[in-house]
């Protein structure tokens, strides 16, 4: 019990912030809900945080109190062979504990249920034996450097935390009946003394054994496993109980069942139509809730990776609400409830985070396609984006990529054989952009969608991987300027290698394009164009006064002031990556807020962040598998201008919710992640290794030579396999001598003054 204190004590100094608790209240403003009570839904804390810190660890119900204090702390109860109740995930203790290494002679095994297991049990231990025995994560995926902590009894959760509420699962109560130990004589004895909001359990006889024998505020909750599972004291499979609800409304008041109960998906992880199961729950005058919550897992593709957006499908979705979820994160449903239900009429804008697409809503569709751009402004984006690149007969064409190896099928095609090895460019061989011509593109290629986080397997809305068209930068205006957009992005990058090698002079075709789509005689729609070579930018200063944005296409601590007065002479607002602002090691924010945003904005210069993505492998832990958790440090945290983001539709959400503009009482579960936070409650030595440093950007970084002028050349043949590209040619000309940058430097200060 000491060193569960000594938990808590410390996670409560390392969330200093946290402290700032607030209930609910402030953040519903009234809004009126489908459960059946009326109420907001119950958020239920399996384990505690248990995505983060081992389940029913100390940490564990920690976090949960302090970051989502409306959540009621799960507890899955066990009895040891003392017949002390302990709150462990699973009844195979070598899943969630280091028993094995502890005990290692320990391994039985027994009949649970009707089924053969094997493993270790708690009961074939005292209490007092397994107090050397440690919590360990439950599911291996998850970070191993919280491992560690003691086993809670019961007593321990029902007393030392501050929660609303407690819920006991009993979920083998027959399986220690084998071993003369009474689940139902602990629970009524522990029920008579601490309250006990609820208990569940999947045995109806259990369920029968202690009705009307608890407390009268005590709900009894009767848990359906998969469908195809035999109930043991009915002998009934639990989808044909399902059918009978009013039999369960004699035992118990709710019922707590798998998500696809309710929102089913397909074979391929699609979502299908919903099921009439809680409107039945409530004609029944049962209330219903939904298990299997998790931010790290794969979810439906619907939700695009965003698991709020499937909390908001279950809890506000028009049709009906669940009476609560039960989730290894509460605090993704603390916002859902909190601050996110009730949109859908709403109109207001709160401006900042300027939202821009990269490339499109290309967590959805293939990068650059029409169904991409679509999507991007049907999400609520404020700018769409196009990445110029140009085809073999000078047309230039919106595509994330100069190689069409990464963005389309050309490596089936019958334009495979054009591969060409340009070394600069990249090593392994491409079919480039201006190695086909736009008929060649448009009328025999499909576009491929990005996945980015392949390497996890994951993948992105497979249905979609090949849907939609190529455009043009002609067809890319012509789309934007009719919609309801703030402006539009264009990209330039590998200018001097068109100009070199192409012949071709992108930013003259760019400045044309826009002419001739009439961007420079209107007012309604702002340009911006990006670019990482701030000749480019140069070049488009003195020809146009579009908005200029300095890509800085590396990770850096912050600007020297000579970089900033450079930089203020040729843009207006700067792109910064993501972990130039909040630095990584080993997927753990570390100690330090970088300086870069206040530098660039005390300059000023605005900051957008690149590039957010939904996907929870591409996160930080810090940020709990959570997008909006992401959006919320960025912004409100860091304070950057703008997001640059593959979903714009969850950015454009977060500009909407409830909790806006709140201040001092923005909801505890509303407020960024702490650098550094997550680190400082790590035992010694399972702390990651310390990264290097970030470079700091300098003038000499932010200097390029002009672009070179237009040549005749063609396209480069399969044997120009070494020619340079502007953008992969930078580290070579940065080596020239320091009389050929300086001399860079004052024509750019020339050209300035003129």
């Amino acid at each position: 019990m000491g060193r569960s204190s000594r938990a808590c004590s410390v996670l409560g100094s390392a969330l200093l912030l946290l402290l700032l608790s607030l209930g609910f209240a402030a953040a519903q403003k009234g809004s009126t809900w489908k459960t059946l009570s009326g109420n907001p839904p119950a958020i239920i804390a399996k384990g505690g945080f248990s995505g983060l810190f081992p389940d029913s660890s100390s940490l564990a119900y920690v976090l949960s109190v302090e970051s989502s204090p409306n959540a009621a702390l799960w507890c899955d109860v066990r009895l040891t062979k003392d017949g002390t109740g302990i709150c462990l995930p699973n009844i195979n203790m070598d899943n969630c504990t280091n028993i094995a290494n502890v005990f290692p002679q320990g391994k039985k095994t027994y009949n649970v249920n009707g089924k053969s297991t094997a493993g270790w049990f708690s009961v074939d231990y005292n209490s007092t034996d397994l107090q050397e025995v440690y919590l360990i994560r439950s599911i291996l995926s998850r970070t191993p450097r919280f491992d560690g902590m003691p086993i809670l009894p019961v007593e321990a959760v029902l007393s030392e935390y501050k929660a609303p509420a407690v819920w006991l699962n009993v979920q083998h109560d027959s399986f220690y009946s084998q071993f003369n130990l009474s689940m139902r004589s602990y629970i009524l004895s522990t029920s008579r003394r601490f309250v006990v909001d609820y208990i569940s359990s999947p045995e109806v006889k259990f369920l029968k054994s202690i009705f009307g024998r608890v407390g009268r505020k005590t709900k009894l909750v009767f848990r359906f496993l998969d469908e195809g599972s035999i109930e043991p004291s009915t002998n009934q499979t639990y989808g044909s109980m399902l059918k009978n609800l009013t039999f369960v409304k004699t035992f118990a008041s709710g019922i707590l069942v798998p998500k696809k109960y309710i929102l089913p998906v397909t074979e391929d992880n699609y979502l299908l139509p919903h099921t009439s199961v809680v409107d039945d729950a409530h004609k029944a005058g049962l209330q219903i809730y939904a298990a299997d919550f998790s931010n790290d897992i794969l979810i439906s593709y619907n939700y695009s990776y965003d698991p709020l957006a499937e909390y908001l499908s279950f809890i506000d979705n028009g049709a009906f609400s669940v009476d609560g979820v039960l989730t290894d994160f509460p605090i993704t449903p603390s916002e859902a409830v909190g601050c996110f239900s009730n949109l859908n009429n709403s109109k207001t804008d709160h401006a900042k985070p300027l939202v821009i697409s990269h490339n499109g809503a290309s967590g959805d569709y293939p990068d650059c396609t029409d169904q991409a751009y679509v999507k991007a402004v049907a999400d609520g984006a404020d700018v769409i984006d196009c990445s110029v690149q140009v085809t073999k007969d000078g047309i230039p064409i919106c595509m994330s990529s100069i190689d069409l190896m990464h963005v389309t099928n050309v490596a089936t095609s019958q334009f495979a054989s054009r591969a060409v090895t340009i070394q600069d460019i990249k090593a392994a061989p491409g079919v480039f952009t201006f190695n086909l011509t736009w008929d060649e593109i448009s009328k025999n290629l499909k576009p491929s969608i990005s996945n980015p986080m392949s390497i996890y397997s994951l993948s992105r809305n497979p249905r979609n991987k090949n849907e939609g068209n190529f455009m043009r930068l002609s067809d890319f205006l012509a789309f934007a300027k009719g919609k309801d957009l703030s402006g539009v992005m264009i990209s330039v990058e590998y200018a001097a290698f068109m100009a070199e090698k192409l012949g071709f002079g992108v930013v003259d075709s760019v400045i044309k394009a826009l002419d001739d789509s009439g961007y420079s005689k209107q007012t309604a729609q702002k340009v911006m164009i990006q670019s990482s070579n701030s000749s480019v930018l140069v070049k488009f200063k003195q020809q146009t006064k579009y908005n200029l944005v300095y890509m800085i296409d590396e990770d850096v601590r912050d600007a020297a002031p000579s970089s900033l007065a450079d930089i203020k002479k040729f843009a207006d607002a700067v792109s910064v990556r993501t972990a130039s602002i909040f630095p990584v090691t080993k997927n753990f924010l570390i100690n330090q807020s970088n300086d870069l945003v206040h530098s660039l904005q005390s300059a000023g210069l605005p900051v957008y962040a690149y590039v957010l993505m939904n996907e929870f492998v591409s996160q930080p832990i810090d940020f709990f598998s959570d997008a909006t958790a992401q959006i919320i440090a960025y912004v409100q945290g860091a304070g950057v201008d703008g997001l640059i983001t593959d979903f714009p539709g969850t950015a454009h959400r977060y500009k909407l919710n409830n909790c806006m503009n709140m201040g001092n009482n923005t909801p505890i579960f509303m407020q960024p992640a702490q650098p550094g936070g997550l680190l400082s409650i790590m035992a010694k030595a399972a702390l990651p290794p310390a990264s290097a440093p970030m470079p700091l950007l300098t003038d000499s970084d932010v200097a390029e030579p002009p672009l070179p002028p237009v040549s005749n050349t063609t396209a480069p043949s399969p044997n120009a396999s070494q020619a340079p590209s502007s953008k992969a040619s930078h580290s070579a000309l940065r080596m020239r001598s320091d009389v050929s940058i300086l001399v860079t430097v004052l024509m750019l200060c020339t050209s300035l003054l003129m």
